[in-house]
């Protein structure tokens, strides 16, 4: 039998991270009705597998990194599928004003390699520590280190290339 207080904890951990799980999810998928599915899909996951969690103290990088493995998964069966959702298809549309004043920025990470927007998301979007954001990955710390340098130095040459090439 499942014991209470994990169950309670679970609950609480789901109730008080719901919107930064959505973004986490959202970061993946770009989609709202996708980020929802991945969002639900997560919370049965956890509910299902609370089991398996030794640790109730790491119940949240433990739930976050079922957020993660399911957004992944959603990507890796719907790979050749690319869809945008209204908002998206209105912010692209010719004669909208762009409301996003970091669309570059955003378009920027969707062009990282996944195993670097991750990090990135976890780190400074989702506010994690370094040993939360190893967690969630189920990485090294130093891989996480490594990475995230790596992934900035990416943004950094991205950004400045973007900027330079509308300069000219």
């Amino acid at each position: 039998m499942l014991n209470r207080k994990t169950e309670n904890l679970l609950t609480r951990c789901i109730t008080e991270n719901k919107e930064n799980v959505y973004r986490l999810a959202y970061s993946y998928v770009r989609n709202k009705d996708d980020a929802l599915d991945i969002v639900q899909d997560s919370i049965y996951k956890a509910m299902t597998h609370i089991e398996l969690l030794k640790n109730p103290d790491a119940m949240k990088s433990w739930f976050y990194r079922i957020v993660v493995n399911t957004s992944l998964d959603f990507l890796r069966r719907n790979k050749k599928i690319d869809t945008m959702d209204h908002e998206m298809i209105e912010t692209y549309s010719p004669g909208t004003e762009d409301v996003y004043s970091d669309m570059d920025l955003k378009r920027t990470l969707e062009d990282l390699p996944v195993k670097y927007r991750s990090v990135i998301v976890l780190r400074y979007f989702e506010d994690l520590k370094i040993e939360e954001v190893a967690e969630v990955l189920n990485e090294n710390v130093n891989t996480i280190k490594t990475r995230l340098y790596q992934a900035l130095q990416l943004l950094r040459v991205k950004m400045k290339d973007d900027t330079s090439k509308e300069i000219t």
